[in-house]
């Protein structure tokens, strides 16, 4: 088999493309295959015939040959539009439109980008510049975007993430069924929630039920304004997590005034409060029970953050409401200033905690991807560019089929 030949065939090309060189540069160590296309008509999607007006000279990188760098190089047609008048250059099949690279090429990058920990890792394993992974990957993330489905996305989860230093935050929409990334938008106001929520499709957005979220007043006003129909279910783990501030303010309240007496109790318990029960060893466990024994109001405290947690497992909205009426009651009439201020605030979010009865969703899986977001990003030690930022995590975390399809010749 001739060179020609091979490649013609590595290329799948068929008439009227056709491989008329391979030219080895051993001290360039690159191979350069030589492309020609003979025809003077060519035939449109549309099946009309149009004149070729014209050739413009492309190169293209393509799979290593025997670790050869290996250039594709074609004289490609243009053809005139009767429509506009203009010409255009025809589409190659091997690789996708305004792209430098072949569509085998691009499927090994993808490949292999999607497999390394870092990105320096898949730059050195391809050869790549860093603009040219980039371009790469935006290219994959475009592909993927076209193909993706979104004719079922029940339940989503909205949060933040921080994107540069400072009050610089990005807001991520999940499909929390499909655990995937939807859509990234810069900013947490309002309005780029609301962006963020009109960047799906409206059929898309009549198919949401319910949307789990923190207490952000923009997510709720957003989701309210861009989905009216859909229930707002307020995120179970930062109730937790609000509590478990309240809890710790009480506690360095509390021990400020008892160093102030000498006494040292509380001194470096602070994690002993926050940690669960059931992630302390046996000697820890014995020393908080010892703990949560003494007439502490941090304690007390701590005791009504654990009360709440049987909120959760309620059969029915109404017994939650029931259970709630009676922690409440129990809260406001202690002295715990700072769990009352978290016991008001749960008051006023109250019809979005009995929702999660109907839609028992949460933003675990936003926080688990938030957390890969944040391994990007140390990786790439920082984004200064939103639109690099976001396609990194749509190429990562957004569950795309991006892999590229080998295209046909329309030619004749």
């Amino acid at each position: 088999m001739q060179d020609t030949e091979f490649y013609e065939r590595l290329l799948g090309l068929s008439k009227p493309w056709k491989v008329t060189d391979v030219d080895m540069d051993i001290a360039a160590g690159e191979v350069r295959v030589k492309v020609t296309c003979n025809t003077t008509v060519w035939v449109g999607d549309a099946g009309q015939r149009l004149h070729v007006h014209g050739h413009e000279q492309r190169r293209w990188r393509h799979l290593d040959t025997c670790q050869f760098r290996t250039i594709i190089e074609a004289s490609v047609p243009r053809v005139l539009d009767p429509a506009d008048g203009k010409t255009q250059m025809v589409q190659v099949p091997w690789a996708g439109p305004r792209s430098g690279w072949t569509l085998m090429f691009e499927h090994f990058v993808v490949r292999v980008l999607l497999a390394c920990t870092t990105l320096s890792d898949a730059l050195r394993l391809t050869g790549l510049e860093w603009h040219q992974a980039q371009g790469i990957m935006s290219r994959a993330v475009e592909r993927g975007l076209q193909r993706r489905k979104l004719e079922q996305v029940d339940y989503v989860g909205l949060d933040e993430k921080s994107f540069r230093r400072g009050q610089d935050y990005i807001s991520v929409m999940t499909d929390l069924v499909a655990q995937r990334v939807l859509e990234v938008q810069p900013g947490r106001d309002t309005a780029a929630v609301l962006k963020l929520w009109e960047l799906l499709p409206e059929n898309t957005r009549q198919q949401v039920q319910a949307a789990a979220m923190d207490f952000g007043a923009a997510y709720a006003a957003a989701t309210r304004q861009a989905v009216p129909h859909a229930l707002i279910v307020y995120d179970k783990f930062h109730v937790s997590q609000m509590l478990s501030k309240a809890v710790d303010t009480v506690r360095r309240q509390e021990h400020k005034i008892l160093m102030g007496q000498g006494d040292d109790t509380l001194k470096g318990s602070r994690y002993v409060w926050l940690r669960g029960l059931e992630k302390m060893s046996d000697a820890e466990f014995l020393n908080f029970q010892q703990l949560v024994e003494l007439s502490l109001k941090t304690s007390r405290a701590w005791e009504h953050k654990e009360l709440f947690a049987a909120f959760w497992e309620q059969r029915t909205a109404a017994e939650g409401a029931k259970f709630f009426a009676r922690w409440l009651k129990r809260v406001m009439s202690s002295r715990l200033e700072p769990v009352k201020k978290a016991a008001r605030t749960l008051k006023t979010h109250l019809q979005g905690l009995l929702n999660y009865f109907t839609h028992p969703i949460t933003n675990a899986l936003t926080e688990g991807l938030n957390s890969r977001i944040q391994l990007l990003k140390a990786s790439a030690r920082g984004f200064r560019n939103f639109d690099n930022y976001r396609i990194r995590i749509l190429f990562f975390l957004g569950g795309l089929d991006m892999l590229p399809a080998l295209s046909k010749s329309h030619g004749n």
